[in-house]
């Protein structure tokens, strides 16, 4: 199955990408990297640039329906830039209106506030968005690993790298959950 990888150019905390990448990978799927622009993504060690990744595919080629399940990896500015992009909150809108997962970790539910996605939804994020989760109806709590499966399908949140094992297993657990009838 292939999942998608949504990030921005520049700003995609390195190790929110690479973790939940190599357990895809490894899980036997194919991780694509997506992003807003054609060419090499700038990833980053908190406010530190790290090591620079290739673009799969662009969101102007990228549809939902050929993918099983979208992860977002977080960092401050990667989600920051992504949500005011209208066809990055589209795509991940998307997820959602095929009932596909969606993983995200750390700053990433920012986009899914923009995306209208966590209204009465439990999740978790990065404490400082606690209110913006809260004022677009989510219900956030403080834990390592969030799974609300209130449909349509089911959305796997995260706090910070610290949690990215638990994390990634929740994530494969809902791609063997959730097995695509499409075969992407």
């Amino acid at each position: 199955m292939r999942v998608a990888f949504l990030v921005a150019p520049e700003g995609v905390e390195q190790s929110e990408l690479t973790e939940p990448w190599q357990a895809v990978e490894h899980s036997g799927h194919t991780p694509v990297l997506v992003s807003t622009g054609p060419e090499n993504i700038q990833a980053f060690h908190h406010l530190d640039k790290a090591d620079t990744f290739p673009v799969d595919e662009t969101l102007a080629d990228a549809d939902p329906g050929d993918f099983a399940a979208l992860v977002l990896p977080g960092g401050v500015a990667n989600p920051d830039f992504l949500r005011q992009d209208e066809r990055a909150v589209a795509f991940a809108q998307g997820f959602f209106r095929l009932g596909k997962p969606v993983a995200a970790i750390c700053h990433a539910p920012w986009l899914l506030v923009e995306a209208d996605t966590v209204r009465a939804r439990t999740l978790t994020s990065w404490p400082s968005l606690r209110t913006d989760i809260r004022n677009a109806g989510g219900n956030w709590h403080d834990a390592p690993v969030k799974v609300c499966e209130a449909a349509p399908g089911a959305l796997i949140t995260s706090r910070k790298p610290d949690d990215l094992k638990v994390f990634c297993e929740a994530l494969l657990t809902e791609l063997a959950r959730h097995p695509d009838p499409a075969g992407s």
